[in-house]
């Protein structure tokens, strides 16, 4: 009988060792795919993209990289807002707001009246390089447009 409630006794401590140890007291919540997303193109708060230091920029498969020379694009987050500022150039606003075009987080929107607002961009981020992908189509109205395209902007962090 002793040895009985010896060996329940065992069991029992090293149960209650096991459920009492292993606590992290800084336990680390993944993030979400948003969140994954906005550290992506603004590291938590704001980064600056350029064209500078191995950028480039591709319209309808042929560069056209010296017309953007000093391009640059900074994305910021906080909050509640999502801004953005360019360099001048025919193609972006200096500046709006950004946010995400649909569920994915794999694309994002800009507000503005130049050719690449409301177009849906796709991005890609690798280590310091960002890659935007989007269309400038023709206008309907028949007017020539000479910005209608398809760009590939690879932007490198600054």
């Amino acid at each position: 009988m002793q040895k009985s409630l010896l060996y329940l006794s065992l069991i029992l401590g090293g149960l209650f060792l096991i459920s009492c140890g292993g606590d992290d007291p800084n336990p680390s919540e993944e993030n979400t795919a948003e969140q994954t997303a906005i550290e992506a193109l603004t590291g938590g708060t704001n980064i600056n993209w350029t064209i500078a230091n191995g950028g480039s920029v591709i319209k309808d498969n042929q560069p056209i990289t010296a017309e953007y020379t000093e391009f640059e694009l900074r994305l910021t987050s906080g909050m509640s807002n999502r801004n953005y500022t360019t360099t001048s150039n025919p193609l972006f606003d200096q500046s709006g707001s950004w946010s995400f075009a649909g569920a994915n987080y794999d694309k994002i929107q800009l507000t503005g009246a130049l050719p690449a607002a409301g177009k849906e961009i796709s991005y890609t981020r690798t280590a310091d390089k960002l890659r935007l992908m989007f269309t400038v189509p023709k206008p309907t109205n028949g007017k020539v447009s000479a910005l209608a395209g398809d760009y590939v902007f690879e932007l490198v962090k600054e």
